[in-house]
């Protein structure tokens, strides 16, 4: 069945698909998850920190910065005006509390709610003419490749591309994105946060046998799932479980007898995918398909509904994703 997604669907199609958000070449040439040739924790060091009077870490300017993309980037003073080209970003610029300083979003942005009011600077195309028009002292993307980041270049665009594949390489883009803006000590507070969040999952599921663990399916777009080398793959392995589609590589289309052959103990779905012409939700269409049925985790009613935002986004949220995943796999052990 084919089935006609809802908005949010799209933005997990893409991600599937593994698209860049602003890519305007073809798929091959996005390549949005490899990872960087240096992470955050491996780029230049930067200049040395003074403390203030109160203790507090400033940036010391000029600083330059590699991003994803390889380019080297410098910043004459903590940038006032700043355009977010992906959903990620902006969570990661609101979360550090630069909410006057942001001039422009992405259409795909939903979160945190004033992010919906923000200047839109377009969505899987980028609108050039508006981001030109943002003056922005910065623009932040996420998984741009990098012909099309040198293309935003030639504008005059002063762009730096993060690309996490991740959550300790996020946790250092958001470090990054900190001392870019100079907002360290808050950067420094979110990382914290995740940190204990990922700290509270890892020690819940640390006594699980390797043979007592859960196999782990995965589907946010119908007939899709996810192997090796993704995000959502090292999730399912931190909230120690097994992914049922772990021996392949990549975002890719299910042979529905493999995943029966699988056998596996929890299906995660995503919330937000429903057929517009049966009105079916994901969960749904799962259940009905032939032999499924026999399959254990819709046998003990073990199909979980997920936000595919907290798990799709390399943002400060992705920690809380993280523990929702392990909630969906190990209920008894991730009690309060």
């Amino acid at each position: 069945m084919k089935a006609m997604l809802k908005s949010w669907s799209v933005l997990i199609v893409a991600m599937l698909m593994a698209l860049s958000l602003i890519a305007c070449g073809n798929a091959e040439d996005a390549a949005p998850n490899s990872a960087p040739s240096e992470t955050p924790a491996q780029q230049e060091k930067p200049a040395e920190q003074p403390a203030e009077e109160q203790g507090a870490l400033k940036t010391q300017y000029p600083l330059t910065v590699k991003d994803a993309t390889g380019t080297e980037v410098t910043f004459e003073k903590a940038p006032t005006r700043i355009v977010s080209l992906a959903p990620s970003e902006t969570e990661k610029l609101f979360a550090l509390g630069l909410d006057e300083e942001i001039v422009g979003v992405s259409d795909l942005d939903d979160y945190p709610e004033a992010a919906k009011s923000k200047p839109k600077m377009g969505g899987f195309q980028v609108n050039e003419e508006a981001v030109i028009a943002a003056e922005a002292d910065v623009v932040f993307s996420a998984s741009m490749n990098a012909e099309n980041a040198e293309k935003l270049r030639g504008m005059g665009v002063k762009l730096f591309v993060n690309d996490p594949s991740t959550i300790e390489e996020v946790m250092s883009s958001i470090t990054l994105v900190g001392q870019i803006t100079d907002r360290q000590e808050e950067a420094k507070t979110v990382v914290e946060q995740m940190q204990q969040e990922l700290a509270s999952v890892t020690e819940a599921v640390k006594s699980v046998k390797e043979e007592d663990k859960k196999k782990v399916y995965v589907e946010f777009s119908p007939g899709w799932t996810v192997g090796k080398g993704e995000f959502m793959d090292e999730m399912i392995t931190l909230a120690g479980g097994v992914n049922a589609a772990g021996d392949t590589e990549g975002w890719f289309e299910i042979s529905e007898e493999n995943i029966i052959a699988a056998n596996p103990d929890v299906i995660l779905y995503s919330s937000n995918v429903v057929d517009e012409a049966t009105k079916k939700t994901l969960d749904q269409m799962i259940k009905e398909r032939d032999g499924w049925d026999q399959i254990e985790a819709i046998k003990n009613d073990r199909v979980i509904a997920m936000d595919d935002n907290l798990l799709s986004r390399p943002g400060p949220r992705v920690t809380q994703g993280l523990i929702e995943v392990a909630k969906a796999v190990y209920p008894e052990l991730m009690t309060p």
